[in-house]
């Protein structure tokens, strides 16, 4: 489903409902190269993807860190890239892949810098984070406890 302009193509989009027994769902995003537009799509689809989930009490920051995922990805690579979010009892877990196997790094910025920050912000705010290796490229994720109400 496109929207509008915005190039992502969503490869799959499934949500579990409230009542489902397990309470899982999956959404699944292909970002466009160097579309920044793709950002403000993907925080608005992991809402809605949480509020189906019936926890969104730390939606904010799983919007947050999830746009600092696709960000990194769409602006230090020519390539595109795929979010993948899935939500279950035990947790969220969002992944961003891209074609480049260079790994990202947190880094101190000076007080006035505007850019550098996203990884340092995944490092404090996730229960979990890292970088996977994939045949090609990376995908680097993060993860939120059950405990999302």
């Amino acid at each position: 489903m496109a929207i509008g302009a915005f190039s992502a193509e969503v490869v799959e989009d499934v949500t579990g409902d409230a009542t489902d027994k397990a309470g899982a769902g999956q959404m699944r995003r292909r970002l466009g190269r160097a579309d920044l537009r793709a950002v403000p799509e993907a925080r608005r689809a992991l809402r809605e993807l949480l509020r189906q989930w019936g926890r969104p009490g730390r939606s904010e920051i799983a919007e947050l860190l999830t746009s600092e995922l696709v960000t990194n990805a769409l602006i230090h690579t020519d390539h595109d890239a795929v979010l993948t979010a899935t939500v279950s009892p035990r947790g969220l877990h969002v992944e961003v892949r891209d074609f480049v196997g260079r790994r990202p790094r947190p880094r101190t910025t000076s007080d006035d810098s505007t850019h550098g920050r996203g990884l340092l912000l995944v490092q404090s705010l996730a229960d979990a984070w890292g970088v996977r290796a994939h045949g090609v490229g990376k995908a680097v994720w993060f993860d939120l406890d059950g405990g999302l109400t």
